[in-house]
């Protein structure tokens, strides 16, 4: 990346001036994901003015963008050529950005077979506390040595520093791809996922919510043909389909739709992270699943002890995605010793502490 970029060095002159006057910033994309995490804090670090795509080796399955581009246009650079990000991002709303997607580090429907967001970063562009830039990883995987800095910023919310180019793992656009709906209660949607996920099957992604089983099957026509003989089920019209998946991505279902007067009555948004064959979630309100099991998503007005609790019963843990009051914490908790290598990072990264502070875990 060009050191002598404007829009750089326009970061760089804000980073020293915050650092000089401890004054924090909040750093910022497209705003699209200003919910998740814990509240933002300070001055806003606008980061679009650094955008578009660096390089992009379609036979080598890479892009590099910069930090500010939108994540629709390089969708459609990818899409122009049969590619795409495998672990679909989700859009919240326009805008979003691809430092935005790095930060904060959520994957679509697909991940519990194609991977994480981190899982395809090879390499990233940092500013950090200091205003130096520092490049980590790179274009292939072989660069991927030692300590993988460039996948522990994936998810690391700003806290670290300030993201300016990442390159990418892309993948072909699967040939075919039917989805098929069942009418089962969760133990029985549940029991059949863990059954197909031990058979080579083309599964792609999986839903469940009240009392109907979602299933995408994506590759090789001939494959996907002979899954969706075998497993049986109402095929989805093509249209229906993509709605569905789009919907769940971005989470426009209905499920999803958390209006004011219900955040005001004390519900929340939960994203419970469980082991797949996790036996049923024991909690007052609604759910739906995805991953094949192992992302359960909750609308509950428990408590935020409950709720970690039901999750840790199962061998999971549990994320609060919306909801008024934080005061609990949107992150499960971590151990001291934990949290001792957090404060380590923070202090190499960003010794005086003005990233986004306290939007990981207060004491970070």
């Amino acid at each position: 990346m060009d050191q002598h970029d404007p829009a750089l060095e326009r970061l760089i002159d804000r980073i020293h001036h915050a650092r000089s006057q401890r004054a924090p910033v909040d750093i910022r994309g497209g705003g699209t994901k200003a919910f998740y995490g814990e509240p933002p804090r300070g001055e806003p670090l606008d980061t679009s003015g650094l955008a578009g795509i660096s390089s992009y080796d379609p036979s080598e399955l890479v892009v590099t963008a910069r930090a500010g581009t939108a994540l629709a246009d390089l969708e459609t650079a990818l899409e122009e050529r049969g590619q795409c990000l495998p672990f679909e991002p989700p859009r919240f709303s326009s805008g979003g950005t691809v430092g935005g997607m790095v930060a904060a580090g959520l994957s679509g429907p697909a991940r519990a077979n194609l991977g994480a967001v981190r899982d395809h970063v090879l390499g990233v562009t940092l500013l950090n506390g200091r205003g130096e830039v520092l490049t980590f990883g790179g274009q292939v995987t072989k660069n991927v040595a030692g300590y993988d800095v460039s996948r522990l910023i994936a998810g690391s919310l700003g806290i670290l520093g300030v993201i300016c180019e990442v390159s990418l793992k892309v993948l072909p656009v699967s040939p075919a791809t039917r989805t098929l709906c069942f009418d089962w209660d969760e133990d029985r949607a549940l029991e059949q996922l863990h059954t197909w996920g031990s058979q080579p099957l083309p599964l792609s992604a999986s839903a469940w919510h009240e009392g109907e089983l979602h299933v995408r099957l994506a590759g090789a026509a001939a494959a996907v043909s002979a899954a969706c003989t075998q497993l049986g089920g109402t095929e989805l019209a093509a249209e229906a389909a993509t709605s569905q998946w789009l919907s769940l991505r971005d989470h426009t279902q209905q499920f999803f739709a958390l209006g004011e007067a219900q955040l005001a009555g004390g519900e929340r948004l939960w994203r419970l992270s469980v082991p797949a064959t996790a036996a049923r979630v024991k909690l007052p309100g609604r759910q739906l699943i995805e991953w094949h099991g192992a992302q359960r998503w909750w609308r509950t007005t428990a408590a935020a002890r409950e709720v970690r609790g039901a999750a840790a019963q199962v061998g999971g843990h549990a994320t609060m995605i919306r909801g008024v009051d934080k005061s609990d914490g949107v992150f499960t908790p971590v151990s001291d010793v934990l949290m001792r290598i957090h404060r380590g990072l923070k202090q190499a990264f960003d010794p005086a502490c003005i990233f986004n502070p306290g939007r990981l875990y207060a004491e970070l």
